[in-house]
């Protein structure tokens, strides 16, 4: 009998804690008004877990300090195959998450036949929302050029820049365009024809904050006198560098308005550690993408009733393992690495990564299925078993937007 009641009172608690979440008691008909969508370019559950233990063994414990994102309460699985082949691209995931659909490899906001898709970002554009695309890798790559451009191959940086201005997306930021000149360098500057379309550039946080007030759609960049290509690697960064939390900072007090936004930002630099199986540059990167989750967590606090956050990413890299022989991770080992090393081949990385004993088996992308977490306004709609395909379906429905 004693057992019968304890079981019974351990229910009754664990349901009133679940009644208590905020997004699990809305108004179904409630709609987000504002849209926090982020894709941790080749981030899997490993490398949030391997982020987390990271954090713990920094206060020299076992186990795992949470993250924003992590500690969300709604967290699903997504699928992340392409049309034709179980491992995916990132032009090919980014195709799935911006528009809903599948397509080949290689391919960007297209179908395998070549027939045009429009992003969700358009349609939410088109119902009146603010859009910013931000990312700290270049802004014509895979990921971020599958929200606003069609292309049948990724690598065609020059025609997706072009696309870019026709968007007349209100805000994009972080990263740099990529050949901007074409690949022989002797085409008109894809930054000049963005500047007669009417965007206006600026360069790091004060470049920002001197013509957020006049102008009436950005691109924001990194300081000149540095570089404008892509952030650094945080492993890197230098004072004056230009954060992906700042750019997220900068594009909500742009785009904040009456009628509300949509932002989706990338995490890139996680993906580029993957293929160089870095891992402390990979647990840097993916506490960068955290500290930009942060600052939208900040603004969901403020407007909880109308505010949605999505973190996902668009495949795993590099067959991430957290244990390499023994029964043991050595993560403080990590403290000896204090410079970017992209050569996968290099001893000394090589070397640090055996002494924390963490594992890669591929430079490439593998096919497992990657985390998504969310909170807000419309974020039980992100829960179970889920195909990429769906989140930004998923993302229309919430925010009252017809896909």
């Amino acid at each position: 009998m004693k057992q019968k009641l304890y079981v019974l009172f351990t229910i009754l608690i664990v349901v009133s804690a679940c009644g208590n979440r905020k997004n699990e008691t809305r108004n179904p008909e409630q709609k987000a008004k504002y849209v926090f969508y982020f894709i941790g370019d080749g981030m899997g559950l490993a490398q949030a877990c391997m982020a987390e233990a990271y954090l713990a063994a920094e206060n020299g414990k076992i186990g795992n300090t949470p993250l924003t994102f992590t500690s969300f309460p709604n967290v699903a699985l997504a699928h992340t195959y392409s049309a034709n082949s179980y491992i995916t691209c990132s032009s090919a995931a980014g195709t799935a998450l911006s528009t809903g659909y599948k397509t080949n490899n290689g391919m960007l906001g297209m179908l395998p036949d070549s027939t045009a898709l429009k992003s969700i970002s358009y349609k939410i554009h088109e119902a009146g929302f603010k859009v910013g695309i931000i990312t700290n890798v270049t802004i014509n790559h895979a990921t971020p050029g599958a929200f606003y451009a069609c292309a049948a191959n990724r690598k065609n940086y020059y025609e997706i820049a072009l696309q870019l201005p026709e968007s007349g997306f209100e805000f994009f930021g972080g990263g740099g365009i990529s050949e901007p000149e074409g690949k022989d360098g002797n085409m008109k500057s894809a930054y000049e024809i963005a500047t007669e379309k009417g965007y206006s550039l600026s360069y790091g946080k004060k470049g920002f904050d001197s013509i957020k007030n006049e102008a009436s759609k950005i691109i924001m960049l990194q300081e000149k006198d540095i570089r404008n290509n892509t952030l650094p690697y945080s492993i890197e960064r230098k004072e004056n560098d230009l954060r992906l939390s700042q750019v997220i900072e900068s594009a909500i007090e742009f785009l904040d308005n009456g009628k509300g936004f949509f932002i989706m930002a990338e995490g890139g630099q996680i993906d580029g550690a993957g293929h160089s199986n870095d891992v402390k540059s990979n647990i840097l990167e993916v506490l960068d993408l955290d500290d930009a989750v942060k600052i939208a967590l900040a603004f969901y606090n403020r407007h909880p009733e109308e505010t949605l956050i999505v973190v996902t990413a668009d495949h795993e890299t590099g067959g991430l393992a957290l244990g390499n022989g023994g029964y043991e991770l050595k993560l403080n080992e990590l403290h000896k690495q204090d410079g970017l090393k992209n050569d996968i081949n290099g001893n000394e990385v090589d070397k640090i990564t055996k002494n924390a004993r963490v594992g890669w088996t591929t430079d490439a992308h593998t096919g497992i299925a990657v985390p998504v977490y969310s909170i807000g306004v419309g974020s039980e709609l992100f829960g179970g078993r889920l195909d990429n395909t769906d989140i930004p379906k998923r993302i229309c429905t919430a925010m009252g937007v017809e896909y």
